[in-house]
């Protein structure tokens, strides 16, 4: 399970709704498996399909956790047409097994849907997300 606190919640859906038609991306920071930080990163693909962190700021926002004594607890980014489950390239390109990766889908513009996963040598299981206050 991941705990995210509603503010961030809201935040990665206005985020995704932003970038849209775009995928979005970010990192949660926070302890154990509740969520504290969220920082938007810059998709440097800046394409519809796929992401990839502008590795600037990904340094800079794992040093930031660390100074704050936060861990890297979560991945997210967005599918602007598609569900929110993890594509054959999502499963590829998660290396860091013990993170959450959380997809956030905009196929009903109306209703945005957040699923969150871990995925460890090529196995994806579903995570539980509870918003918390």
């Amino acid at each position: 399970m991941i705990r995210i606190p509603q503010s961030i919640y809201d935040d990665m859906l206005v985020h995704a709704q932003e970038g849209f038609p775009l995928e979005v991306c970010g990192i949660l920071g926070g302890v154990g498996d509740t969520v504290s930080a969220s920082y938007r990163m810059t998709n440097t693909d800046a394409s519809n399909e796929h992401f990839m962190m502008e590795p600037k700021e990904q340094f800079a926002v794992v040093k930031e956790l660390r100074a704050k004594g936060l861990d890297m607890l979560g991945i997210y980014h967005s599918h602007p047409e598609t569900p929110a489950r993890p594509s054959e390239e999502d499963i590829k390109l998660a290396l860091t097994p013990d993170v959450s990766y959380l997809i956030i889908s905009l196929a009903d513009a109306v209703k945005p849907d957040l699923k969150s996963f871990k995925i460890n040598s090529g196995i994806v299981q579903h995570e539980v997300i509870k918003v918390i206050v």
